[in-house]
């Protein structure tokens, strides 16, 4: 699996997202990465003026709150480029040797994250996993990070800083010897994390061959362990994760998109929604011929 180059980083100065920049140090990421930081706001714009015909504006009072209410858009997305520039100076400061930018949109915050991932070819959105409300409406929800794990085609962190603790990082894997499982293994061993880190490999019910997963962490410089659990896959990885205290899950996911993934469930998103650790949804990015069924 490729290594992380370009990061889309969904923030909206909540405490939540707040959490999330911290995390981004226990997240393995390289020393030189391009990554942008987002902040969109929850806004329907009206047409200008100018573009108001006599049916759109009924009466005097009528056009006043047109004004006002454009006025206020216009607000709102100022302070959202505020709030994006502010974390960008946030992520600047802690990764010296990345490229760092940011991003204001004005639109529904789902398809906004998920159009800039798809402009920028990002290898990794990562976004607060509670919810927040600002500027009278929604900016990056924890609804909304569970949409955008649903629908792009990226992999997606949903990150919560639960540990203060600094140095070796531990991590769980979820593996049940499918393709998907072997790609959350392989996003792991791509990463750079810091020295003593740990990993544990946790499959649930069948025994799966986790020899060749277990060389492959250890020759990444991982201390490396595999553990057999039964029961519930949502259940055993998240007990896991929380009785040895890790820092984050990494779960592979099927090509599944929206509505489909929605209604059928997966192991992937019903961990992110219920974990305390930040967890990964490893998905590598779709084929032209996978995005448009051809």
């Amino acid at each position: 699996m490729k290594e992380i180059s370009k990061l889309l980083i969904a923030y909206d100065g909540s405490a939540c997202s707040d959490a999330a920049l911290k995390d981004l140090k226990r997240a393995g990421l390289p020393e030189h990465v391009e990554a942008v930081v987002m902040t969109v706001a929850d806004l329907i714009f009206l047409p200008p003026d100018d573009q108001l015909t006599d049916d759109d504006l009924i009466s005097p009072g009528a056009a006043t709150m047109v004004s006002a209410l454009q006025q206020e858009a216009r607000d709102a997305l100022t302070h959202a480029g505020e709030i994006a520039e502010q974390g960008a100076d946030r992520v600047k400061k802690d990764f010296p040797g990345w490229t760092v930018s940011y991003l204001a949109e004005g639109e529904a915050p789902t398809w906004a994250v998920i159009k800039a991932a798809a402009s920028l070819h990002t290898d990794l959105i990562v976004a607060g996993a509670h919810q927040h409300s600002s500027l009278g409406g929604r900016l990056i929800m924890g609804s909304v990070s569970q949409r955008v794990l649903y629908e792009a085609d990226c992999t997606v962190r949903l990150a919560r800083c639960s540990s203060q603790r600094e140095g070796p990082v531990r991590i769980v894997v979820g593996f049940d010897g499918a393709t998907e499982s072997d790609a959350a293994v392989d996003a792991v061993a791509s990463r750079a994390w810091p020295a003593g880190s740990e990993v544990r490999v946790v499959t649930a019910g069948e025994a799966a061959a986790l020899g060749e997963q277990q060389r492959k962490l250890s020759a990444a410089g991982l201390q490396a362990s595999e553990v057999l659990k039964h029961g519930d896959p949502v259940n055993v990885l998240i007990h896991e994760a929380e009785e040895w205290g890790a820092d984050s899950i990494f779960v592979g996911t099927r090509n599944v998109h929206g509505l489909r993934h929605l209604l059928r469930g997966s192991v992937a998103s019903a961990v992110a929604a219920r974990a305390q650790c930040s967890v990964e949804v490893v998905r590598p990015a779709r084929s032209a011929h996978e995005k448009f069924g051809g």
